[in-house]
């Protein structure tokens, strides 16, 4: 009961920052105005600026903190460590690898509608390296974050030479997408991850008696009957994906999936029923409100939501380093 009055509260903050975003900018329109001009009533000019304009980046900016929440709140509870999340990992790395080999090669040639499959073969290469580095008789969370963290590095330069070696000698672009920006994102944006969101969302919630077992320890997991490897391969799988359809759109947002689902355990406790729909409403919030801060607070730059996120984040990762130093 807690987990759902929780996520109809934060449903609402969301709903209410999504409508003061969109009224908020260059031209300032009240949230009534804004309103009608969100179902196409009122000024052309605010039916214009709200719906071509400005929807499209707010609801970028919800799916995109949602997927990035839900693939951190998979890998936390499936690994056991509160410091796993898709951009420490590695996951968000392998996927940058190839989309800006994408961006930087093909992009001339090739529909950028492609971005999204190229996103996801990094993201899913990285994991598979990832896992077949970590494994050993079987896997462990501890040697999953610390290959992970490994990983991390190593596609952060491979993506640094690509651009380095940009052969068109043009790499703003590239740059920009690295460090997380949802700048003149279309509905067309919508749609590519949209399908990804709706799918595997539900279906991660639709397995969370799997990460609660998984959460328990991989004897006891074992004991109760659970598939351990094939569970969190699956879980994995899950993860990489929401990850990867999130950094096609909107590049390198760092440090969502760490923060939004230690704020969700704050909140609603570890179950992970619970946890998932707060952590997705959550992230949803964070991006959103990072983005409406980058977008209005340096008039007339539109500065980049990774700047902020990873402004939060970092701090966040270093304390949860600090308060974890004497764990095993």
């Amino acid at each position: 009961m807690k987990g759902a009055f929780v996520s109809l509260v934060l449903l609402a903050v969301v709903i209410a920052a999504a409508i003061l975003s969109a009224g908020l900018g260059d031209m300032q329109i009240s949230p009534l105005h804004t309103l009608r001009a969100i179902f196409g009533a009122g000024a052309d000019e605010h039916v214009m600026v709200v719906q071509k304009l400005r929807l499209p980046r707010i609801v970028i900016a919800v799916l995109v903190g949602g997927t990035l929440a839900g693939a951190g709140a998979l890998l936390q509870g499936m690994i056991r460590n509160p410091l796993a999340s898709p951009d420490i990992m590695g996951i968000t790395g392998g996927a940058s690898v190839t989309a800006v080999m994408f961006l930087t090669y093909l992009s001339e040639r090739v529909s950028i509608r492609w971005l999204p499959l190229f996103a996801f073969a990094g993201a899913a290469a990285a994991s598979f390296v990832l896992y077949l580095l970590a494994w050993k008789r079987g896997t462990t969370p501890v040697r999953l974050v610390l290959i992970g963290v490994g990983m991390s590095s190593l596609t952060a330069a491979a993506t640094t030479m690509m651009i380095i070696f940009n052969p068109r000698g043009d790499a703003g672009i590239a740059y920009l997408w690295l460090t997380g920006s949802i700048y003149a994102t279309s509905w067309g944006n919508v749609l590519t991850i949209l399908p990804w969101t709706l799918i595997l969302l539900p279906l991660a919630f639709l397995l969370s008696r799997h990460v609660n077992i998984l959460q328990l320890g991989d004897e006891v997991a074992t004991g109760a009957g659970s598939a351990v490897e094939s569970s969190r391969l699956l879980l994995l799988l899950i993860s990489v994906a929401l990850a990867a359809s999130a950094t096609s759109v909107a590049g390198g947002i760092g440090f969502i999936g760490l923060l939004a689902p230690h704020m969700a355990r704050k909140l609603v406790g570890p179950g992970f029923a619970r946890m998932l729909p707060v952590s997705v409403l959550l992230g949803a919030i964070l991006v959103l409100l990072a983005d409406l801060s980058g977008r209005t607070l340096f008039l007339p730059l539109d500065v980049p939501v990774g700047v902020f996120t990873s402004a939060v984040g970092a701090p966040f990762f270093i304390y949860l380093l600090y308060a974890r130093r004497n764990s095993a």
